[in-house]
């Protein structure tokens, strides 16, 4: 018996997740890129849009350059974190994002915050963007996705 109460899927959306990549923290740095590649392996199309601290990541050098949300401690927490994470075979950041893009992933940098930060396309990782855009992509973007995701 189906609930009268449940709203019916919007068929119009594609299979597809855009994720707003706004904290530039390791650890939401690989959750993003964690759900972005499990929805890719799952045949999702997948574009994360890259913004304000989360921008600051995709500067050359700049990936794991991130402190950790919560219990940073001068570094000593990401360090101890880093370490373990080695110990239980969790891929690099680096690793990541390539599987990413390998996958058909689409990274998209807000233009807006390259003016604000002073970041010039030539101070990014051009082997990662597919391209530098302002809101209305994102909203397009999600608009045609079945998942939304700020992190």
């Amino acid at each position: 018996m189906e609930d009268k109460n449940m709203q019916s899927l919007d068929n119009s959306k594609k299979n597809k997740a855009t994720i707003i990549v706004h904290s530039g923290d390791m650890d939401k740095i690989y959750s993003a890129l964690i759900v972005g590649n499990g929805a890719l392996s799952m045949g999702m199309e997948v574009s994360l849009y890259f913004t304000f601290w989360g921008l600051q990541r995709l500067k050359k050098g700049g990936l794991d350059k991130g402190p950790l949300s919560k219990m940073h401690m001068f570094g000593l927490g990401k360090m101890m974190i880093k370490k373990r994470m080695n110990k239980a075979n969790v891929a690099s950041l680096d690793k990541m994002i390539t599987d990413f893009k390998e996958l058909g992933g689409k990274i998209l940098a807000c233009d807006m915050t390259m003016e604000i930060m002073g970041v010039k396309p030539e101070d990014l990782r051009q082997d990662l963007i597919d391209d530098y855009c302002a809101v209305g992509t994102y909203i397009q973007e999600a608009m045609e996705s079945s998942m939304t995701l700020f992190i």
